[in-house]
């Protein structure tokens, strides 16, 4: 596909000095210019103030010059005006949510794999006289890159319009009249487009090593900070990965992830449409309300807010 990374977002958040504490805390590198890089995505995050959590700007990587003229085109067809065009990037506001979306001629992004660990499972002993080497690991948790960005917005269909007919983007599964989990990399999704009462920012995820890193990641942060427990552990239906979620100072969601689905060849994966009990995890705690509906909503909705 030409589309190829979610390269970096830029969130609007209160507090931002605070919020960027805790992303370091998190694992992510802190930059000049308020952004925040991971092992190997480089600077995936930036954070600037406002009033409220919100997603202003994703950036997508794309192949060639050729990939952005065919974007300007498809965004043209579907009556979105095309904000700024040049040979290497095209920019558009997506009319829902305000998100600034650019697609840029980037290098792709590669990752290098760590040695394989050796697991006993019944009737297979892999590591023999050997303790397993994730329990001898220190140090903080740091993610690898930037996987994906959950948004709620006022017209589900719309954003996913925006997203799939204009940007080019694929859907990997839905579900039934409330989401879509959207590809621009092999990674099973990396935009999660959710039918919501207002439009918001809900999570962020990070990949990690394995679900040995998820859970030294988060039982370090929740050392520092109990109430920053949101979700977790678990894995996911859809995506089918590992996860724990954290709650950052602005109400934000933050999601340590690994072993997500991966659709290399588009023509062997089926997307599928699934019902609200089946797609929000395998197995795990129970899902709190607050996640499905984050106690700051309401403030939203009515522009409550704080000052940044």
């Amino acid at each position: 596909m030409p589309l190829h990374t979610l390269n970096a977002l830029t969130i609007g958040v209160p507090e931002a000095k605070a919020v960027r504490g805790y992303y370091e805390d998190f694992g992510l590198t802190g930059e000049d210019g308020g952004w925040l890089s991971t092992a190997e995505g480089g600077k995936q995050l930036r954070l600037v103030p406002a009033p409220h959590r919100q997603l202003l700007r994703m950036e997508i990587g794309v192949d060639d010059p050729d990939d952005i003229g065919r974007i300007a085109g498809r965004l043209r067809r579907i009556g979105v005006a095309v904000s700024r065009l040049s040979q290497e990037s095209v920019t558009a506001v997506e009319p829902v949510t305000g998100v600034e979306v650019t697609a840029e001629v980037t290098r792709r992004l590669v990752q290098y794999p760590s040695p394989a660990a050796a697991h006993n499972r019944p009737g297979v002993i892999e590591r023999p006289e050997a303790r397993a080497p994730a329990i001898l690991r220190e140090g903080r948790v740091r993610p690898r890159k930037l996987g994906h960005v959950v948004i709620g917005s006022v017209d589900q269909a719309t954003s996913q319009r925006f997203f799939v007919d204009g940007f080019g983007l694929k859907v990997s599964d839905e579900v039934r009249d409330t989401a879509a989990f959207l590809r621009c990399s092999s990674d099973h999704h990396n935009v999660l487009v959710q039918r919501a009462p207002v439009n918001f920012l809900h999570h962020t995820a990070w990949q990690v090593e394995d679900v040995d890193e998820i859970g030294r990641g988060a039982m370090a942060m929740l050392e520092d900070d109990p109430e920053r427990h949101a979700w977790g552990l678990g894995r996911h239906f859809i995506g089918s990965n590992f996860f724990w979620y954290l709650r950052d100072p602005a109400g934000m969601f933050s999601e340590y992830y690994s072993d997500l689905d991966c659709i290399v060849d588009d023509a062997l994966w089926s997307p599928q449409v699934w019902d609200d009990a089946k797609a929000n995890y395998s197995w795990g705690p129970p899902l709190p309300p607050s996640f499905v509906s984050p106690e700051d909503l309401a403030a939203h909705m009515t522009g409550a807010h704080g000052k940044p």
